[in-house]
């Protein structure tokens, strides 16, 4: 499982040959999601609301990076690091 960036204790990582649609899974504690890239949703597990916002807030600055990342990795198993929010 790919790390792509780490901030305020949040870790964002994508796995290789993960399902459609085109998602990041993000983890903060004992606390875990899953958002899909086009639509900035949270469709699986749970994340407090400020953690979910810190990385709506992330995901919407690089989204362009994230689905390039999500490309990569499905066809080459290649990925960038992507920067943490500061």
């Amino acid at each position: 499982m790919p790390e792509i960036s780490r901030f305020l204790g949040i870790i964002i990582f994508m796995y290789f040959n993960d399902h459609e649609p085109p998602h990041f899974h993000a983890r903060y504690n004992e606390f875990r999601g899953k958002l899909t890239i086009n639509e900035l949703q949270l469709i699986e597990g749970r994340l407090p609301k400020r953690i979910l916002a810190l990385v709506l807030e992330w995901a919407n600055n690089h989204r362009a990076e994230l689905l390039e990342n999500w490309e990569t990795l499905k066809k080459e198993g290649k990925y960038k690091r992507i920067k943490p929010l500061v």
